[in-house]
């Protein structure tokens, strides 16, 4: 278990996915750009590429994002943040999604 203070550690955004293409010589990576409403977008990458089959229908999709974990190296490109998705035992998968669109860079509470 973690405390509510630790909880409260955790910066929760909301992002709009600007840009989704795959990792060379990689089976599960997918890097993303993701608009947090910051002056650049967020380069994520994530082991996302066996659950979605056209990666066009990332575009525009509004995903939360944790934005204050450490930047950390994957295959030659720093992620810097990581998506929040479900996942279940049977190998099902969503990303989530806000039910209504918001500012890019929404704290999730």
């Amino acid at each position: 278990m973690i405390t509510y203070d630790d909880f409260q550690k955790l910066d929760i955004r909301i992002g709009t996915i600007r840009t989704a293409e795959r990792v060379p010589e990689t089976d599960k990576l997918v890097k993303l750009a993701v608009d947090i409403g910051e002056e650049t977008p967020r380069t994520l990458v994530a082991g996302i590429a066996a659950h979605i089959e056209d990666l066009a229908t990332l575009i525009g999709i509004q995903i939360p994002l944790l934005a204050n974990l450490e930047p950390r190296m994957l295959k030659g490109t720093e992620s810097q943040g990581m998506i929040l998705a479900a996942s279940d035992e049977e190998g099902g998968f969503s990303l989530l999604s806000p039910l209504h669109r918001v500012e890019n860079g929404a704290r999730v509470k």
